[in-house]
């Protein structure tokens, strides 16, 4: 399954997979550097799985932070990864 992401979605996606156990996400990573997003079933599940751990994580990072310019961008960084997610959570339906 293939699905398209803007630059800075792709560029969120990666930097969310480089904060992971290279050995267990390290094809993944090959692909979206290669912007090559013809995902299998299993891939987007894990893919949707780690990004929802990382709203999460995300979440309460921004919920830690005191207001200003951090949380801001966390909060930016956040809005991304929901649409990210959104999209890959669409191809899991669609698989």
């Amino acid at each position: 399954m293939q699905f398209h992401l803007e630059a800075d979605e792709l560029n969120l996606l990666a930097n969310v997979l480089l904060e992971q156990d290279p050995r267990q996400y390290n094809e993944l990573l090959k692909k979206v550097l290669a912007h090559d997003l013809r995902f299998d079933s299993g891939e987007l599940e894990q893919t949707a799985e780690l990004l929802a751990g990382k709203k999460r994580s995300l979440k309460d990072e921004v919920a830690r932070q005191p207001d200003g310019t951090l949380k801001t961008e966390l909060q930016r960084q956040l809005t991304l990864l929901e649409r990210v997610q959104e999209r890959v959570n669409e191809a899991c339906v669609m698989f």
